[in-house]
């Protein structure tokens, strides 16, 4: 599954997933753009990739500003050269019910995990439509599969990532573009502790809850996830196409509570 004289731009890739997606495309020989709003954590992770003899760049971006996505991409290709893979990691979450949420962590959540998924694939697009290929993999969630107690702002964005990534894949097939999602499923990440805070008691409690309800006992690593993210965006998906892969630990399996 290698990626050699591949170009690939990871959004949301300073810390979490998307940063070891982009370790793991270096090391799998893609030259890699790193992007975020966190110009410290996007150094880091550049100099990790580069001390591990790999290809990174780093541009720093907050996608749900107007004309932020199509100048990200144009400046990744200027950088690069070209780009062949767009990995639509990037997003935010908030915890709360209905009654809840605020009206500006839902603008926000669907700002950056839906509009600014959209808006990036469109302007990667251009360029992969006029090269006749490329891969687009956007990050959903367990959550755009099922519905979760307090999070139903962010299951909504997830599903609706989903059905995008469909209804894209369909578009542009024919055009050499192919596109897929993956739902990943509780992940070890920051934005996961944050939710875990958020929730009644402490941390740890609220870690060992949603753990105990999964199949596999655990939380996944982001290198788990970064895997799958890998074989979608490869040439070993070469027959995937508006493909929803799971890799949640078996979560989406059960079709409903699992045994303790």
């Amino acid at each position: 599954m290698r990626l050699d004289n591949k170009t690939a731009l990871i959004t949301g890739s300073t810390t979490g997933i998307g940063e070891a997606t982009a370790r793991l495309f270096a090391a799998e020989g893609a030259r890699v753009m790193v992007s975020g709003r966190n110009e410290a954590r996007g150094a880091v992770a550049v100099d990790a990739i580069k001390a591990a003899g790999g290809d990174a760049n780093f541009i720093r971006v907050d996608q749900s500003e107007s004309g932020a996505c199509d100048a990200l991409v144009d400046e990744t290709v200027a950088r690069l050269g070209r780009l062949d893979i767009l990995v639509n990691n990037a997003a935010v979450l908030y915890n709360g019910t209905a009654l809840e949420l605020a009206d500006a962590e839902w603008d926000e959540m669907f700002a950056v995990n839906v509009t600014a998924l959209f808006r990036t694939s469109r302007a990667a697009l251009r360029h992969m439509l006029a090269a006749k290929s490329g891969v687009i993999v956007n990050l959903a969630s367990e959550s755009g599969l099922n519905g979760e107690p307090a999070l139903g702002a962010y299951c909504a964005t997830k599903g609706a990532v989903i059905q995008l990534t469909k209804s894209m894949a369909l578009d542009h097939i024919r055009d050499g573009v192919r596109i897929n999602a993956l739902c990943p499923g509780e992940t070890h990440t920051q934005m996961v502790e944050d939710w875990f805070a958020a929730k009644p008691g402490s941390i740890e409690e609220a870690k060992a809850e949603v753990t105990r309800g999964l199949p596999i006992k655990r939380l996944a690593r982001p290198d788990e996830v970064a895997k799958a993210v890998l074989f979608l965006a490869s040439d070993a998906s070469s027959y995937c196409v508006g493909t929803v892969m799971s890799a949640d630990g078996g979560l989406n399996a059960t079709g409903g509570p699992y045994p303790l």
